[in-house]
């Protein structure tokens, strides 16, 4: 059989075959046998080097014609076969995936609830130094030197006076000496106390500080506007109290407690007070003319409370970054 036979065979054998395949799997088992390192096409080349000088072009050209098409039919039945997977694949009326998303920090939750509330009334947000000086810590806030509050046993001390605030109340007084009153702010932060740790403490928490400073400001207006929080925060059936307290920074003073259905018990949740007029004094405002009140919450406590969590530690667990320093 000449070269020539030899490819016209070849071409009408792969029709044949071709014919029949209706998947990619069978037209690549067509492509080795014709095309493949040892295909039928692939010897036909190989022959192609005992053909006489005069026919080597010529069955060189119809060798590449073959070789050509075969692989145009082959690859036509596999890019079909791709589109016809992909389209099987593609049902738009399935659901989509679903992946694993993170959510936002418990504490970092209940402050923006916070944040949220008193600023639907009012209160701009500010945020202030968490090392500061005795000054601002204690001594502008009325806070005697004999006070416990003052001994390294309460407090993480840097320097001789330098501190790790132990409450958010150093802000106010910096608000004071940067600003003319009224104010009304909140300020969000980490505090940090020697402290036992217990269900319900820990030497590093989160508080939320409260001041409002203007003429007339009276008791029954910062109780108003905290039965309002608790309202919003825990919902208007929660049971509320009210204990007079002791704040060298406020007077009169006074403690709110929430019901805890959970520990069948009072919790506090806030202390507050009207500012004393020595806090006034130490940042030339004259107590004749403004009066003002300020409250101070625990938002682990809260987070508690609200989520039903069972100590402040577990809050504190893999503990983000919320507020600027």
């Amino acid at each position: 059989m000449s070269l020539k036979d030899s490819i016209e065979s070849v071409k009408n054998d792969f029709l044949t075959e071709f014919a029949s395949i209706n998947d990619s799997t069978s037209s690549e088992l067509i492509r080795q046998k014709y095309l493949g390192r040892n295909g039928l096409v692939t010897n036909l080349f190989k022959e192609l080097g005992r053909a006489s000088n005069d026919d080597r072009p010529v069955f060189g050209q119809l060798l590449n014609q073959l070789k050509n098409e075969l692989s145009e039919k082959i690859n036509s039945v596999q890019s079909e076969d791709k589109i016809d997977s992909d389209n099987e694949l593609f049902d738009i009326a399935l659901p989509g995936k679903l992946y694993a998303s993170g959510s936002t920090h418990i504490l970092e939750q209940t402050f923006n609830d916070i944040k949220k509330i008193f600023s639907d009334i009012g209160f701009s947000i500010s945020y202030g130094p968490e090392i500061d000086d005795e000054y601002h810590n204690f001594t502008a806030l009325n806070v005697p030197e004999h006070h416990p509050a003052r001994d390294m046993q309460d407090t993480f001390f840097v320097d001789k006076d330098i501190v790790l605030r132990t409450h958010t109340s150093n802000v106010q007084i910096h608000l004071m000496e940067e600003k003319d009153p009224p104010l009304r702010f909140i300020v969000p932060g980490r505090v940090y106390r020697n402290e036992s740790i217990s269900y319900k403490s820990y030497c590093l928490f989160h508080q939320v500080e409260g001041l409002f400073v203007d003429k007339n400001v009276s008791f029954a207006q910062l109780k108003g506007c905290l039965e309002y929080f608790v309202k919003k925060m825990f919902g208007s059936d929660r049971k509320m109290r009210w204990r007079p307290s002791y704040f060298p920074f406020t007077e009169p003073s006074a403690e709110v407690d929430i019901w805890d259905e959970q520990r069948n018990q009072w919790m506090e949740i806030l202390g507050c007070g009207m500012v004393d007029p020595e806090v006034f004094n130490s940042v030339n405002y004259d107590p004749k003319i403004w009066r003002g009140y300020a409250f101070g919450m625990g938002v682990e406590r809260i987070a508690m409370l609200k989520y039903g969590i069972e100590a402040v530690s577990y809050t504190h667990l893999t503990l983000p970054t919320i507020c600027s320093v």
